[in-house]
């Protein structure tokens, strides 16, 4: 690696996040890839102005700064302490995606490709009107909290693990928010299927207004 006092685990947080191309939650990364990004390593990747992060919730956004680009453009060696054969093919990859991956994709940049990558994109903002335009009608007024058992019927022809996605995604914006059912007692099963897991918790009720 550069000599920048990054470590291998670190350089695959950048990795991910290069993957990802968007602002993400840290327990999104928990909940999507097993990836758990420590303290001390999120300050780090701050302090080598790889990374920006913000705090939201009772969990912290990761996003790649323009610093972090240009340094997945360069070496990032996996195979340190250890890490075996993982780490070897992890180096190999990346070395592939730096050089004739992102030149047959026709793409001046590791940015621009995994944005190009993401096919689904205008499939998912056509969702998040969706979920808006659903709130929308079952919401009394903004900022009001609506029951995800009454938004998720809304969505029979979306998949469970899309509209999570879509979700969690939409709350990462200003001005929207999930929290648990305040009342256990008022729960029902419907409530407790319904439910979206953001923060390491199952929340039923969605709010969105600026």
């Amino acid at each position: 690696m550069a000599d920048d006092d990054m470590t291998a685990s670190e350089g695959a947080i950048l990795l991910v996040l290069m993957v990802e191309a968007r602002e993400v939650l840290n327990t999104e990364l928990t909940e999507k890839y097993g990836l758990n990004v420590r303290k001390a390593q999120r300050e780090n990747l701050m302090d080598l102005k790889f990374i920006a992060s913000r705090r939201s919730g009772s969990t912290n956004t990761l996003l790649l700064t323009d610093e972090g680009w240009r340094r997945v453009r360069k070496d990032l060696d996996f195979k340190l302490r250890g890490a075996g054969a993982l780490g070897s093919a992890l180096t190999a990859l990346h070395a592939a995606l730096r050089g004739r991956i992102l030149t047959r994709a026709g793409c001046a940049n590791l940015g621009e490709l995994f944005a190009a990558a993401d096919l689904r994109a205008p499939a998912q903002q056509e969702l998040r009107l969706r979920i808006i335009s659903a709130y929308d009608a079952l919401a009394d007024e903004p900022k009001a909290w609506v029951s995800l058992r009454r938004l998720r019927p809304f969505f029979a022809d979306v998949s469970r693990e899309d509209l999570d996605d879509a979700l969690r995604r939409l709350v990462n914006e200003e001005g929207v928010d999930v929290t648990p059912e305040p009342s256990r007692r008022l729960l029902t099963e419907a409530d407790i299927e319904a439910a979206l897991r953001v923060g390491g918790q199952d929340n039923h009720l969605l709010a969105i207004g600026v």
